[in-house]
């Protein structure tokens, strides 16, 4: 169903006492509009490869190996990330459900919570950690095709030592045809999204299964499950407790914005048996490749690997290092468009709807990528632990305020019209649409998880911080707001659009 624009009868200028135009240019568009709950095409399927592509990560390799090579043995490894995968499916599975009751993109749902103004703030904060990240993993992934380039055409190495704004003329030939490859994905709107994660959520996995199976063909079926004596007692919990930690961490950002996709969804039986595989179940394969990767390649020659690539390019053969390689770029591209794009995305068309639309935002939003200079700010250890591990733990007194309204003050219930009305009446207008309860609790909590995500004082609970500022938000929240259970609940069809 498409939205009609309700305007005077007489179609003339409007006087000063007239209602405002709903629904609002400000806070409307067809991308930020609900989708219709009976036009959705997000099965368990579709669910399931956003998860099998963002858990695949080669960052998300980087530090499960770690905790290999922290002394952690292949027990510990796999119980670490089963208790954090626990946490993140009952995380991922209630803010999911936000989704699919509403049909609305995050910025949006944000307006329930801080009112329709003041839902900007989430968002801002999410899609600037995301802009910073497509730049970086882009940039990441330009790594892999540089040495894909060169085993291809030679020739291209000359490129290699000249330089033009710290990146050599080979990393910007690389990086630009990602970058380019990305946003004609985008171009073609959310469906071309999906469309793009279902084709590579099984590659990815039948590349890493390969992989982890070679290596072990080359160690002759052994694996080191571990690297020296294993930790035990309470040295071990420490790292297996705060090693899962830190995997929700990882994506806790995620989780604010997973209604970006879950909007989509059929209905909660695909989100939840989508999380179930794609979580869970998904997770403890990941942490089986993990322990074969790493213990296998230690038990080969004593060195422990940072990422699956240092992998891929000890391949003999040159043709099975190609299809690896572009497996990895694949995978990249994935990770990029479900955890990087798409927030900025919907950031950008909230903040300037009339003019912004879903393409032409992602355009926006990429060409930011790349003025940042991502590889200079990768390269500074300055930006990435103070600002993006700042503005990181900012995130979590975010999610746990906007789940503490919706399901305990709310009880789920809501007015979807009004989210797009800047009637002074609307059900989220609070005052000149900013709801200041909102703010006085998202704000102490998130300078209290600055502190402890910062501050060199707090660092054994530096992992915990994103936990400590959502349970912080959501006390405050609930202490300062009166309950809602008879809140307006009223369906978004009249002004909602099909699938995307």
């Amino acid at each position: 169903m498409s939205a009609a624009i309700e305007r005077p009868a007489d179609g003339g200028p409007r006087t000063a006492t007239a209602e405002p135009v709903f629904p609002s240019p400000h806070l409307y568009n067809r991308d930020l509009a609900p989708v219709s709950a009976g036009n959705r095409p997000w099965g368990t399927y579709s669910v399931f490869t956003l998860w099998a592509n963002d858990v695949h990560s080669l960052g998300n390799y980087t530090f499960a190996i770690g905790l290999f090579a922290l002394g952690l043995g292949a027990w510990q490894i796999l119980l670490t990330f089963l208790i954090g995968a626990l946490v993140l499916f009952g995380m991922l599975t209630l803010s999911g459900f936000v989704g699919e009751r509403t049909g609305v993109p995050f910025p949006v749902i944000s307006r329930i919570a801080f009112g329709i103004r003041g839902g900007r703030l989430p968002a801002i904060a999410r899609g600037v950690v995301a802009i910073v990240w497509f730049g970086i993993q882009t940039y990441l992934a330009a790594s892999v095709l540089s040495v894909l380039l060169t085993t291809l055409f030679p020739a291209l190495a000359a490129l290699d030592s000249r330089m033009l704004l710290g990146l050599s003329l080979l990393g910007w030939l690389s990086f630009m045809l990602l970058w380019v490859a990305q946003v004609i994905i985008v171009s073609y709107g959310m469906a071309m999204v999906r469309r793009y994660v279902d084709f590579a959520g099984p590659v990815i996995l039948v590349t890493m299964l390969g992989l982890a199976g070679w290596v072990l063909m080359r160690a002759d079926f052994n694996v080191a499950w571990s690297i020296a004596t294993p930790l035990s007692g309470m040295a071990m919990w420490l790292k297996i407790l705060g090693g899962a930690g830190l995997w929700v961490v990882i994506y806790g950002t995620f989780a604010l914005n997973v209604c970006d996709f879950t909007r989509c969804a059929r209905d909660r039986r695909a989100i939840v048996l989508g999380n179930l595989l794609g979580i869970p179940l998904n997770m403890l394969v990941f942490a089986g490749i993990v322990i074969v990767l790493a213990g296998a390649q230690f038990h080969i020659n004593g060195q422990i690997i940072t990422s699956p690539a240092d992998i891929v390019r000890t391949i003999p053969e040159a043709g099975w290092r190609i299809v690896a390689s572009l497996a990895l770029i694949v995978l990249t591209i994935a990770v990029n468009l479900v955890a990087n794009f798409v927030a900025p995305i919907y950031m950008l068309a909230d903040l300037a709807p009339r003019y912004l639309d879903f393409k032409r935002a992602g355009l926006l939003s990429a060409i930011i990528g790349v003025a940042i200079l991502p590889w200079n700010l990768y390269n500074s250890p300055l930006v990435i632990e103070y600002f993006l591990s700042g503005l990181g733990a900012v995130l979590g007194p975010f999610f746990g305020l906007i789940m503490a309204d919706f399901w305990i003050v709310r009880r789920q219930r809501v007015h979807i019209p009004d989210l797009y009305s800047d009637a002074p009446t609307g059900s989220y207008h609070y005052t000149h649409g900013v709801n200041r309860r909102a703010l006085a609790a998202v704000f102490p909590a998130a300078i209290a998880a600055v502190v402890v995500s910062l501050v060199p004082w707090f660092q054994a609970l530096a992992g915990f911080s994103w936990f400590i500022g959502a349970i912080m938000a959501a006390a405050i929240y609930l202490l300062i707001t009166p309950r809602q259970p008879h809140a307006s609940d009223v369906s978004g069809e009249r002004i909602s659009r099909p699938a995307v």
